[in-house]
C-alpha cells in the first residue's frame, strides 16, 4: 500500500511539473517578440526568473540579465528572446500593406499565413495575400519572393489602415497556437529561441535549491535573428564579462521525408545536441569534451550539429574581452523559421538535465582547465588531450 501511495505521489509531482512547464511554453511561444520589439517576452522572462535570482538587471538594449550566486567563476547562459517576424514597410492606396521581413524566412513559408500587426491602437490581424488558384500563374517551380507579399487586414484604402493605428515600422509577428501532439511532442511558433528561454528558466528554478560553485548569469537577449543578429549577446557579454559562455538554441533536425544526411544530423527524440560548427562559432574543444564527458556520465544521449551559413549568440560571447570559451546546447526542432515548429518533450528535459549538471560542475579548477592553452606534454601528438 505504501509503495502505491509513493508511486501516486511521484506521479502527481510529475504531472504538476508537466502542467507548469507546458503552461510556460504556451505563454512564451505565443507571446509576440520580433527583433526590436521583445517587450512582452521580456516581461514574461523577468516574471519567471525573478523568484530564482539574486539580482535582475538589463543591458542598454533591453536584454535581461538574472544573476544567481555571488562568488566563483562567471558563467553566462544565453538564450535570445526575439523570433522571426516582420515590420510594416509601406501602406498602399488600396489598403494592402507591404512588409519588410526580419530574419531568414523561406519564401514558401510566407503565403496564406496569419499575422498580427502591433499598431498604436492594439493588435490587428492580417493575412499574407495569395492569388486565387483559378487565376494564379502556374510557371513550374515559381515561388513568390518575400518582397512581393502584402498583408490584407480587411482595409478598403489607406485611410482604413490609418484608422486601425497602423504605421510604417510597426512590428509584425506570426500567429500560431501552442498545441500538444501525441507522444509529448509540442507544436508552436518561435521555438527559436523561446525553447532556450524556457530551458534557462527551468535550470534557474532547479539551481535555486541546489549548490553550485559559481556565479550564473542567465541572459535573455534581444536582436539575434537575421541581419541584426547577436546584438543583445554582445552588449550583455560586455556587462557580464563571463569566464565561460553557454548558448541555448534550437537544433536542426534531419528526420523528415526528403532530407539528405548532408543537410543536418539531429533527429527529434534523439536527445540534446551540441554545436560543433557554425559560421560564427568554432567552440572551445576543452569545453566540448567537458560537455561530452558529463553527458556520458549522466547517460544523456548527445547529438552533433554543423550549420553552414548561420550563427548564434555564442559567436558574439566568445569575442568578449580577450576571448571566452563557448559552446551551444541545442533542443532539436522541426521546421524552424516557420509558423509551426515541433519539439519533443524528452529532448527538452534532457537538455535541461545536462545544462544543470554542467553548471553544478563548473568550479574554479574546471573553468581554469577549460580556459588553459598551456601544453601539458612535449607535443600535442604526444598528449592528445592537449587543447588545439
Amino acid at each position: 500500500m505504501l509503495r502505491i501511495l509513493i508511486t501516486l505521489f511521484l506521479l502527481c509531482i510529475n504531472m504538476a511539473a508537466q502542467d507548469r512547464l507546458t503552461q510556460l511554453m504556451k505563454q512564451l511561444t505565443e507571446a509576440p517578440g520580433p527583433p526590436g520589439a521583445e517587450g512582452p517576452v521580456r516581461q514574461l522572462m523577468v516574471e519567471n526568473l525573478k523568484p530564482f535570482a539574486d539580482r535582475i538587471s538589463y543591458d542598454g538594449l533591453g536584454s535581461v540579465i538574472a544573476q544567481q550566486g555571488n562568488s566563483g567563476p562567471r558563467i553566462m547562459v544565453d538564450a535570445h528572446m526575439d523570433e522571426l517576424g516582420a515590420m510594416v514597410r509601406h501602406i498602399r492606396p488600396d489598403g494592402y500593406i507591404s512588409i519588410h521581413m526580419l530574419g531568414y524566412w523561406l519564401d514558401a513559408a510566407l503565403a496564406d499565413q496569419r499575422w498580427v500587426i502591433i499598431g498604436s491602437k492594439g493588435p490587428v490581424l492580417g493575412i499574407t495575400e495569395l492569388w486565387d488558384a483559378h487565376v494564379a500563374p502556374h510557371e513550374a517551380g515559381r515561388q513568390v519572393p518575400a518582397k512581393e507579399y502584402f498583408l490584407d487586414v480587411g482595409a478598403r484604402n489607406e485611410a482604413d489602415v490609418s484608422a486601425l493605428g497602423i504605421n510604417p515600422g510597426d512590428p509584425i509577428v506570426p500567429v500560431s497556437e501552442f498545441s500538444i501532439l501525441p507522444n509529448q511532442r509540442y507544436l508552436g511558433k518561435a521555438w527559436d529561441d523561446r525553447v532556450g528561454c524556457i530551458a534557462m528558466i527551468e535550470a534557474a528554478r532547479r539551481l535555486q535549491a541546489q549548490p553550485h560553485p559559481n556565479q550564473i548569469f542567465y541572459a535573455a537577449t534581444i536582436q539575434e535573428e537575421g541581419s541584426i543578429e547577436m546584438r543583445g549577446a554582445t552588449t550583455s557579454a560586455h556587462i557580464i564579462d563571463p569566464d565561460i559562455g553557454i548558448a541555448l538554441e534550437v537544433g536542426i533536425t534531419n528526420d523528415t521525408p526528403g532530407n539528405t544526411p548532408q543537410a543536418a544530423l539531429e533527429t527529434l527524440g534523439g536527445g540534446p545536441g551540441i554545436m560543433l560548427y557554425a559560421f560564427s562559432e568554432l567552440p572551445n574543444h576543452n569545453l566540448v569534451r567537458f560537455v561530452q564527458q558529463v553527458a556520458a556520465q549522466k547517460h544523456i544521449p548527445l547529438q552533433f550539429d554543423f550549420v553552414d551559413g548561420f550563427g548564434d549568440d555564442a559567436g558574439a560571447i566568445k569575442l568578449n574581452g580577450s576571448g571566452v570559451p563557448v559552446t551551444t546546447l541545442l533542443v532539436p526542432t522541426r521546421s524552424t523559421h516557420t509558423h509551426n515548429g515541433i519539439i519533443d518533450r524528452a529532448d527538452f528535459d534532457r537538455t535541461v538535465d545536462l545544462l544543470v549538471e554542467l553548471l553544478k560542475r563548473l568550479d574554479s579548477e574546471t573553468v581554469a582547465r577549460i580556459k588553459s592553452f598551456q601544453a601539458t606534454g612535449s607535443s600535442t601528438q604526444a598528449n592528445p588531450t592537449a587543447p588545439n
